[in-house]
């Protein structure tokens, strides 16, 4: 494959040696925040939940942060190829009322992106969470000490916190934000959530389309979103400040495999390890881990020679439609991806994955 490369787990990568990838092997997905670099993932989404998964009857769990949880729930919808379909027209053709030079104001961006979750998600909660096959689980953070409410100065001062904690170590985070995982009441995740303090709610029609806008709210771009419907008080920011990459205990799963459509082959913990390489390492947890992964000479290929990604918001903050267009040809490159995929699956045989850096 030239386009799409797939990265395993030794019990993964064990599995895809003698039986292949077959779609009911596969028990949960997760979908990582990133903002717009989850654009190239969209056709390799449409195909998995459109039709692969489709061949199959057994529960699949999507678990997502931030962009991730926006495309967990499309595909919880009844017809997710056009859903996903229409996210990625919503995601690239988004615009926010902003003076010259300047970025646009939090409260604007937020009032707008919250309505288009509404028109999208919001009004159909009932049909994402009757899904026959799929059980959403929506990532968000929750503010505590300075960031249990939002506003300003305590936003800043509480992040400074937040980044010197989590410089120490990845626990010490806990002290300024939780992991909150809205979930769909008729069924646990598969996998224990000990690595971090936790708490979990259960989603429904009240809290939906909040606990995705929660979840996609980046400090500063957005405002953060309180008192979320059924969930602890506060102030809510977006999933990837704590589950940037989503690196869970996956290991523990009693059964199948996790199949995980990925800008890159590398899982970071959370938003703020970024600098932090040690952290990057595949660990046990993911042993049962499937990466799919854009080639790097097809991102090569792509504008710029890069994924789309949030500096083309400041960068090209006048030029909507120069940004808008680099984002449509990484989108139509991106059907490779899926090309690449369909052909392996639809062969059927072994597959030969690379391990997990």
């Amino acid at each position: 494959m030239r386009n799409v490369e797939i990265y395993a787990g030794p019990r993964a990568r064990a599995h895809l040696r003698e039986f292949g990838l077959r779609p009911q092997d596969v028990r949960v997905v997760p979908a990582a925040a990133g903002g717009p670099k989850g654009l190239v993932l969209n056709p390799l989404d449409r195909y998995i939940f459109g039709h692969w998964l489709a061949q199959t009857d057994h529960v699949v769990h999507l678990i997502g942060a931030s962009i991730g949880a926006w495309r967990m729930a499309c595909a919880c919808l009844p017809q997710p190829d056009a859903a996903l379909a229409q996210l990625a027209e919503d995601y690239i053709t988004q615009r926010y009322p902003h003076r010259p030079g300047r970025l646009p104001e939090a409260q604007v961006v937020t009032e707008m992106f919250g309505a288009k979750i509404g028109q999208r998600l919001g009004s159909r909660a009932q049909e994402v969470l009757s899904s026959p096959r799929f059980r959403l689980h929506v990532v968000a953070s929750h503010g505590r000490q300075l960031l249990r409410r939002g506003g300003r100065m305590r936003t800043l001062l509480g992040y400074m916190g937040a980044y010197v904690s989590n410089a120490a170590s990845r626990r010490a985070l806990s002290l300024w934000l939780e992991r909150v995982v809205f979930s769909d009441p008729r069924d646990e995740l598969p996998f224990p959530l000990a690595d971090f303090r936790t708490q979990r709610v259960a989603l429904g029609e009240t809290n939906l389309a909040a606990s995705i806008l929660a979840s996609c709210t980046i400090p500063f771009a957005l405002q953060a979103v309180h008192d979320v419907p059924g969930a602890p008080p506060g102030a809510y920011w977006d999933g990837g400040i704590t589950d940037y990459h989503l690196h869970l205990n996956y290991a523990s799963m009693n059964e199948g495999l996790v199949l995980y459509p990925h800008f890159q082959p590398r899982i970071v913990p959370g938003w703020l390890d970024k600098a932090w390489h040690k952290r990057h390492r595949a660990s046990a947890h993911l042993d049962n881990l499937v990466v799919l992964s854009p080639h790097p000479g097809f991102v090569e290929r792509l504008p710029n020679g890069k994924l789309p990604d949030r500096q083309d918001f400041r960068d090209l903050r006048d030029d909507d439609v120069g940004r808008e267009r680099i984002w449509r040809v990484a989108l139509n490159e991106s059907t490779r991806l899926a090309e690449d995929f369909a052909r392996v699956v639809e062969r059927g045989g072994p597959i030969d994955a690379l391990p997990l850096p």
